[in-house]
């Protein structure tokens, strides 16, 4: 990913790579030429007659193949959204998204469909879009990508993408609009504590920001979507305060180590985050003691920000582990 982490900021990156440079069909060749790819194995039509491929009562969760991606996928999504799911048994965050998948995709009365897939057992579909880490989740429509993210997130953000999608998406998709009518779809239940922590953010109050992050925390220590917004609320308010000039500063005495966290800050702010991050590994090279441990708590703080499978944030991760041992 090429953000710090948050649900908008991850979409908008894995969907920036996928747009215009995905071409669904390059697998249909693979699925339709026996002697590279057998054919899949027959499949019976639905309970309620309805040809393979079509959307069917009880389907809101299926196995997808390199062979059956076309049909699977390609084709349906040009009635209803298809949400696939890249996973593999040996990982552990794609343990915990997929059930909650899996449930949001019944509850949704047929308005899409959760098309999984085992990278192990068909490598090329994600060689196909380019998956770097997973789980990594691809929405489909209309049969192009339109939307994406990866991680494990928490089911309040997994709802609220859904629901956006569904809304974008409900005049070109027959098949949402249907479900709709028949009482399907994601519902988007409101939250009064994100809600007022996110007034409190937009209009520049940080410090209520991050108090009403923190009364969420002090009820649900686990609730994730509060941690991850609570982390960007005092990294904003960090950046914010450094002013323009806090990285000539920081270069013009690099002893002063608080000089060197405003000015790190600053950097990821500015979208270059190898340097916020080099920054603070030599400035722990050059200290000791408490002054060594509040330089790397920083810095770990900033790599929370990202995705954990960042390239950048696993070399930075190395490079400290080397400054510190």
């Amino acid at each position: 990913m090429t953000h710090p982490r948050g649900s908008a900021a991850k979409t908008a990156a894995l969907s920036a790579a996928l747009s215009g440079a995905v071409d669904l069909s390059a697998l249909k060749a693979r699925a339709e030429a026996p002697q590279k790819q057998p054919p899949a194995p027959p499949r019976p039509p639905s309970a309620d007659g309805a040809a393979p491929g079509a959307p069917a009562a009880g389907g809101a969760v299926i196995d997808v193949t390199e062979a059956t991606f076309q049909t699977d996928v390609v084709e349906r999504s040009l009635q209803q959204l298809v949400v696939v799911d890249l996973w593999a048994e040996w990982c552990g965050p794609c343990k915990q998204l997929s059930p909650v998948l899996e449930r949001l995709a019944a509850e949704s009365g047929g308005a899409w469909v959760l098309a999984k897939v085992d990278v192990d057992a068909n490598p090329r579909i994600a060689q196909l879009f380019g998956a770097q880490s997973i789980p990594t989740v691809i929405a489909i429509g209309g049969g192009q990508p339109v939307d994406a993210f990866s991680g494990a997130l928490p089911e309040p953000e997994i709802r609220k993408w859904l629901g956006s999608l569904l809304d974008a998406l409900r005049d070109r998709l027959p098949g949402i609009k249907a479900a709709e009518e028949n009482g399907g779809g994601v519902e988007v239940p409101e939250d009064e504590r994100f809600t007022e922590a996110e007034a409190a953010f937009e209009r520049g109050d940080f410090a209520a920001a991050q108090a009403a992050y923190e009364r969420i925390l002090d009820v649900e220590p686990a609730n994730e979507a509060a941690k991850t917004a609570l982390a960007q609320v005092k990294f904003t308010a960090r950046a914010e305060a450094a002013g323009p000039d806090a990285i000539a500063k920081a270069d013009a005495d690099p002893a002063d180590l608080d000089a060197q966290l405003a000015a790190a800050d600053l950097e990821v702010a500015g979208q270059q985050p190898e340097a916020g991050f080099a920054r603070l590994i030599a400035a722990v090279r050059r200290s000791s003691g408490d002054e060594r441990n509040k330089v790397r708590e920083h810095l770990v703080a900033l790599f929370e920000l990202f995705d954990s499978a960042d390239e950048r944030v696993m070399k930075a991760r190395r490079d400290l582990a080397s400054a510190l041992y």
